[in-house]
């Protein structure tokens, strides 16, 4: 196994057969496994036949884990940092950890692996060179200034957006964008149920006003075009 001392394992966003041959083998060899949560963890750790310590690291827990996990690590203990699904780091825990281990000489290994915002990019058919990744929206305060600021990005624009959220957030999009914007929205992505709708604003909105939406959300919107363009 690498010499690292944590492990940063991207794990399915969905499908579990979409996990790496080395996610596998690193979860394997290592001390413990920090989980964002270990109930998601272990479900997914008992299907592989994998036993391990599992330890809570999340959000709401990570500023007072960490000098503890930090001290684990130097201590030779190796570990693999896990979130619910996708990446760590990625609109979930992480950072903190990986910067604090930086700080102390501790030698990170990120895998490659399962992400949302990368296949929702490449099934919306918008441009796939350019692009600027925003994650979740502020719940309240700041949510509109960025949408404000988003309208006139021209890159094509990453967002991760809730159920119950989806609907206001499209209103706002198209107060800001404009009802013709394009968007395409993939939901439940590796599931039986996966779906991307594509259209502009206006009749996505519409389309997800007709029906219980379930799943967390990829919103892909395409950049705003360059004055003249249409013209070139």
């Amino acid at each position: 196994m690498d010499s690292a001392s944590l492990f940063v394992v991207p794990t399915p966003i969905g499908n579990l057969a979409d996990i790496t041959l080395r996610a596998l083998e690193v979860l394997k060899s290592v001390d413990s496994i920090l989980a964002e949560d270990t109930r998601t963890s272990g479900f997914l750790l008992k299907h592989y036949q994998i036993s391990k310590p599992l330890h809570s690291f999340h959000i709401f827990n990570e500023h007072k884990a960490l000098q503890s996990v930090i001290q684990k690590l130097k201590e030779g203990v190796k570990m693999a940092l896990v979130s619910d699904a996708g990446t760590p780091g990625i609109s979930d825990p992480g950072f903190l950890l990986v910067r604090e281990c930086l700080k102390n000489d501790i030698k990170i290994e990120c895998l490659p692996g399962a992400t949302a915002l990368v296949p929702a990019l490449v099934k919306s058919g918008f441009p796939t060179d350019r692009f600027v990744f925003e994650g979740f929206l502020p719940h309240k305060k700041g949510k509109q200034t960025l949408l404000r600021e988003l309208a006139e990005e021209q890159r094509t624009i990453i967002l991760y957006e809730s159920p119950h959220r989806l609907l206001k957030t499209l209103e706002q999009m198209v107060e800001f964008f404009g009802s013709d914007r394009m968007i395409s929205i993939s939901r439940e992505l590796t599931k039986l149920h996966e779906e991307t709708f594509t259209g502009s604003i206006a009749e996505t909105l519409l389309h997800f006003r007709q029906k219980e939406v379930k799943g967390e959300l990829v919103l892909v919107v395409s950049g705003k075009e360059k004055a003249g363009a249409k013209d070139e």
